[in-house]
């Protein structure tokens, strides 16, 4: 016979199961418990030291500034300095927590409240557009995990979370937080940010600026202001107002936040100013050994003067053409340097990088050597047919003039007098000449180096002309003035460099003499600007290469053009597009100048009949300063020149490539 089954008197077959279902629901919410105090646990003791987390290898930050200070390129992950939570202002932090985790200081890492909120708005809206995650978490995020939307990965963040805030204090974690979050524009770190975006440390910091900052972390690459300056103010608006309602803020301090008069740091230019930096990072390596530390290179760069160097190049400049220019000041800084006619097209620095045939704008060298030898400006020198070798040199507008004194022969750049002088002093002597004049890549000694065959870089070229106009003395290119830690701490600085005398100065005087008839009466007429000028015009086989070269009032600047494969361009004489971009560029850079007169006192030859064809005052040029003939008219478009000649997409020959890519190749 069955029992019937026994029931409770205190309670009914209903509460029974209830009792079994609250029973259960308690041992597995003390086993899951239990369960998650294990990983906790373990991840705590995975977990970094406080001090390992703070010396975790961030990456070098390296900021370049221009002669004025102004920020021109950063480079790395922005790290700023470190700031204890004692160092960050109060601002920062009540902002920070205000919008990021108002309940920061009561949950043990994970905000129920919050998670609950998300997951409701998740229900209603049908998608996740709020986070629960507290400061913990997205720390914990950030240093150990990724951004995946992934159920484990929150998992695993919301355990590494209640890790942290057993092993740190809410403090440390705040300090943590606030040096390593990512801010945007590539700021790591409420220092890098003030210092990327406000260009001063974050222990100045506003509370307008804080509240800039700390609207970044939701949409850091959308609210950055340096990617929309009116989003960042609009979100910071926001911030002000959660401040005051979480009651960091009184409503009278919210009202004078004033978001409009923050001035944000200016952005730094990313065009030209690039060769500028390409060619001075590499010499960090042999100036600091610091690695690690976030630094500030301040260079020699004139903003005014580099922005106006680009406009001349990209002013004067023949179209299909490339164009580079380099300004060096007395001492040797480099006040200005253009590599190309646009950096984000063609990165090819062609001003310290390529090296091509400077023309007749090796004649310094080989008058250089002829003063020392014993020629005077006045000396008498016959322009005449001649014959060396088989070599027959001829006059750009094939002309003989007879007898001119040597000033004359050089002011109308006679290719026939350089030519013996090159026989009489000897072409080893004007190699040497060179050589000694900071001509660092390999000369020939042919008959025919007197017209500018040998290859020679831009910047050399200008260092060249710069030691002239320092009396014959060195002038070595420099562009770092110092290096410092963003803390102000000296890496290194600059120091004058010893000139050695090169040739003795009146060589240099008489030189510079010659120089300045070239821009007075010669083929550099294009290059007057209204004070003393001195000095001299390139112009390579067909139009291949067009250079003008010289200084005034102590700025010494050096300008190249043509085209990366040696095609040849109409109209590219130096005594034209060249000549005048310089003169562009010097107007400008000279403005704030005293005129300086030249120590010379110069009696400029008179006109020779028939030489305004080196100015490119006729139709059509005869003959180039190496003596061939030159095809087509001079003008860089026109019916004229042949269809292969019109300027167009430019095409790379090997040799180019190789430069390009250091000789590898796929």
């Amino acid at each position: 016979m069955a029992r019937a089954p026994k029931y409770s008197k205190e309670r009914g077959p209903m509460g029974t199961w209830i009792f079994r279902i609250v029973k259960t629901g308690v041992i597995a919410a003390l086993l899951g418990v239990m369960v998650l105090g294990i990983f906790v646990a373990i991840a705590r003791s995975e977990i970094d030291s406080f001090e390992d987390l703070k010396a975790s290898p961030n990456g070098q930050m390296i900021r370049i500034r221009a002669a004025d200070g102004t920020v021109i390129q950063s480079l790395g992950p922005s790290f700023g300095r470190w700031l204890t939570i004692d160092q960050l202002p109060s601002e920062m932090k009540d902002a920070m927590v205000s919008v990021e985790d108002r309940r920061y200081y009561l949950h043990p890492g994970v905000d129920p409240i919050g998670i609950t909120r998300s997951v409701y708005v998740r229900t209603v809206d049908g998608r996740w557009t709020q986070g629960g995650s507290t400061i913990t978490q997205q720390l914990a995020r950030n240093i150990y995990l990724n951004n995946n939307k992934e159920f484990g990965r929150k998992i695993r963040e919301i355990i590494l979370a209640l890790a942290m805030e057993t092993k740190f204090s809410k403090d440390q974690i705040l300090e943590l937080y606030l040096n390593k979050v990512y801010f945007g524009g590539g700021a790591y770190g409420v220092d890098a940010a003030s210092r990327r975006f406000f260009d001063h440390g974050a222990e100045d910091i506003s509370l307008a600026e804080a509240a800039i900052i700390a609207g970044l972390v939701k949409a850091p690459s959308r609210y950055a202001p340096t990617a929309d300056a009116k989003a960042a103010l609009d979100r910071a608006k926001v911030v002000v107002e959660v401040m005051q309602d979480a009651g960091m803020i009184t409503a009278a301090q919210a009202a004078n936040v004033d978001l409009a008069g923050v001035r944000l740091a200016a952005e730094a230019p990313q065009d030209s100013v690039r060769y500028f930096t390409d060619w001075i990072l590499p010499q960090l390596d042999g100036l600091i050994e610091e690695t690690e530390k976030p630094i500030d290179v301040w260079t020699t760069l004139d903003l005014n003067m580099q922005r106006a160097a680009s406009s001349a190049i990209a002013a004067n400049v023949p179209s299909g053409a490339q164009g580079a220019l380099v300004s060096i000041d007395r001492d040797g800084a480099v006040k200005a340097m253009v590599g190309g006619t646009d950096y984000i097209s063609s990165n090819y620095n062609r001003a310290v990088t390529a090296v091509r045939q400077p023309g007749s704008a090796w004649k310094l060298f080989v008058y250089l050597a002829a003063l020392e030898a014993g020629y005077r400006p006045e000396d008498m020198v016959e322009d005449k047919p001649v014959e060396i070798d088989g070599w027959q040199p001829k006059n750009s507008n094939g002309n003989y003039a007879g007898e001119i004194s040597l000033r004359t022969a050089f002011a109308y750049s006679k290719n026939t007098v350089a030519a013996q002088i090159g026989q009489d002093v000897g072409t080893d002597s004007i190699a040497n000449m060179a050589r000694r004049f900071g001509i660092s890549t390999p000369v020939n000694t042919q008959p025919s180096m007197v017209l500018g065959t040998s290859d020679a870089r831009v910047i050399d070229m200008t260092q060249a002309f710069a030691a002239v106009a320092a009396g014959g003395r060195t002038v070595t290119p420099y562009g770092i003035t110092k290096v410092t830690t963003i803390d102000g701490e000296l890496l290194y600085a600059a120091k004058p460099s010893s000139a050695v005398q090169l040739v003795d100065d009146w060589v240099a005087g008489a030189m510079t003499d010659l120089l300045q008839s070239a821009v007075a009466t010669g083929t550099g007429r294009a290059a007057n600007i209204g004070r003393p000028v001195a000095g001299k015009t390139g112009t390579t086989s067909s139009n291949k290469d067009g250079w003008f070269l010289g200084f005034s009032s102590g700025l010494t600047t050096g300008v190249w053009m043509g085209r990366d494969d040696a095609r040849r361009i109409g109209g590219l004489e130096g005594g034209r597009a060249p000549a005048q971009a310089w003169a562009a560029y010097m107007r400008v850079a000279v403005a704030g100048r005293p005129v300086e007169k030249f120590a010379t006192e110069v009696t400029f030859p008179e006109a020779l009949e028939g030489e305004d064809t080196l100015l490119g005052a006729d139709e059509m040029l005869l003959f180039d300063e190496n003596g061939m003939p030159i095809e087509g008219a001079p003008l860089t478009q026109g019916p004229d020149l042949d269809p292969a000649d019109e300027p167009g997409p430019e095409p790379l020959d090997d040799a180019f490539i190789d430069r390009a890519l250091n000789g590898r190749r796929d």
